[in-house]
């Protein structure tokens, strides 16, 4: 049996590259972009089983990756990530239908590790 994949859309690199080294060491197939665009395209490309979306990216951003996949058009789900605990933020990403929405200060790679695990049990 093939390793779930991830799709991390995340513009900071050494974010990026945390989640990478810890979702590859739990066994998962990662693939990696720096933009909603890119995100898109890789999406298209290859369905992930799960992506981790972070909202505030160069050239798109999370929010226009949501729209393009929408909850009832899309077989994987989405976490979002935000640097910004305003609830205008999550209240758009959860009206876009992300499964998950967590604030990056708030989080531990633990925690997101856990969520991923909950929602790839779930799916």
């Amino acid at each position: 049996m093939s390793p779930l994949s991830i799709l991390i859309a995340e513009d900071d690199a050494v974010l990026r590259e945390v989640y990478v080294k810890k979702f590859s060491i739990a066994g998962f197939k990662i693939r990696a972009v720096q933009d909603g665009q890119e995100a898109i395209q890789e999406i298209e490309k290859e369905k992930p089983d799960i992506v981790i979306l972070d909202l505030n990216m160069p050239v798109l951003d999370g929010f226009a990756v949501l729209e393009r996949f929408p909850r009832a058009q899309r077989t994987f789900p989405i976490i979002v990530l935000s640097n910004f605990g305003d609830t205008k933020n999550k209240e758009r990403g959860m009206r876009l239908e992300a499964d998950d929405f967590f604030i990056k200060s708030e989080m531990t790679i633990k925690t997101l590790m856990e969520k991923v695990s909950t929602l790839l049990r779930a799916k």
